[in-house]
């Protein structure tokens, strides 16, 4: 292949992949919440249900296991029951609903739900200091969790 010829196709194909490669994260403020859903990816980028997984199961993160029993992760103790279980939700929600009910649950079920927003900054009063003006999770831990609960079909 000639130097020309290449250099060409080089250009074609970067110019093609900025696109993506530019696609630019949603700001907390910035989320379009529109008909108990949330249509587009935060970040512009698929959800990894692999990482999805060790979110949803990590303590220190979202602690989803607090409130939620999940048939995947039964060998994780301390399943909660305050929210529902989660076995079949893929069947239940979209995942533009799922993305929105992870965003903010208070978007989808109203100020009564004590699902915490995890990529919101509206979190109520009395924050603790290093966590004002930060999210639970990030844009793409949001996706990664979307994806993981887009897994889970009925048995």
């Amino acid at each position: 292949m000639s130097m020309m010829r290449s250099f060409a196709l080089s250009l074609a194909l970067s110019v093609a992949v900025t696109p993506l490669a530019l696609a630019a994260e949603t700001a907390p403020a910035e989320v379009s919440f529109a008909d108990m859903a949330v249509a587009d990816s935060l970040t512009g980028q698929p959800g990894d249900p692999v990482e999805g997984r060790k979110v949803f199961a990590n303590r220190g993160l979202g602690n989803c296991l607090a409130c939620h029993m999940v048939q995947d992760l039964e060998s994780e103790l301390f399943h909660g029951n305050v929210g529902p279980a989660l076995d079949g939700v893929a069947e239940r929600w979209e995942p533009g609903q799922i993305r929105a009910i992870v965003a903010n649950a208070k978007e989808v079920f109203g100020e009564q739900t004590i699902m915490p927003g995890f990529y919101t900054l509206d979190v109520g009063v009395d924050v603790a200091e290093k966590f004002q003006g930060k999210t639970i999770l990030s844009a793409q831990q949001v996706e990664d969790v979307v994806a993981y609960l887009a897994t889970l079909k009925g048995e």
